[in-house]
């Protein structure tokens, strides 16, 4: 089984953001991390899922995804993601990032744990580290999905 530890975080809700994803298999451990100019934290919470899951080689792997995130966590154990598919995510936050994790899920047999964060955790607490690092560093990436999704609001005058 593989297991993935994911956070995000965000210094302001927008604001400059990241990822921290540690992944795990027998004796095998990887960390993973970038930040970006501006987004969400919900957009890294789900963002480090699917950089998690992205990082994986083949398919059909037994995957545990312990996060900090009820939005990721519930979204996906109680099914909500599918409706919101059937809908075309109509309404809903982050539809860009949804259809970029829903492949990833059905290539493996993923579930989700949640834990509370800030609790002890020590791969949850190295994910907030690699995170909030992230969001403070250089060359901050761009979220395309975030800005595009802002900028067309702007031009709608929503």
């Amino acid at each position: 089984m593989v297991i993935i530890y994911t956070d995000g975080a965000s210094r302001g809700n927008p604001g400059p953001g990241g990822y921290g994803v540690v992944l795990k298999y027998k004796e095998h451990r990887k960390e993973l991390s970038a930040g970006y100019r501006l987004t969400t934290n919900n957009r890294m919470e789900l963002l480090a899922v699917i950089k998690g899951l992205e990082a994986l080689k083949g398919e059909g792997h037994e995957v545990l995804i312990y996060s900090d995130s009820r939005y990721v966590v519930e979204a996906v154990e109680k099914g909500w993601i599918w409706d919101w598919l059937k809908k075309g995510f109509a309404k809903k936050k982050n539809p860009d990032l949804w259809r970029r994790f829903i492949p990833l899920y059905r290539k493996h047999k993923v579930r989700f744990k949640w834990l509370k964060g800030h609790a002890g955790d020590v791969e949850n607490e190295i994910c907030d580290r690699l995170a909030v690092k992230s969001s403070e560093g250089p060359n901050l990436l761009v979220d395309e999905g975030y800005e595009n999704e802002v900028g067309r609001a702007r031009q709608e005058g929503l």
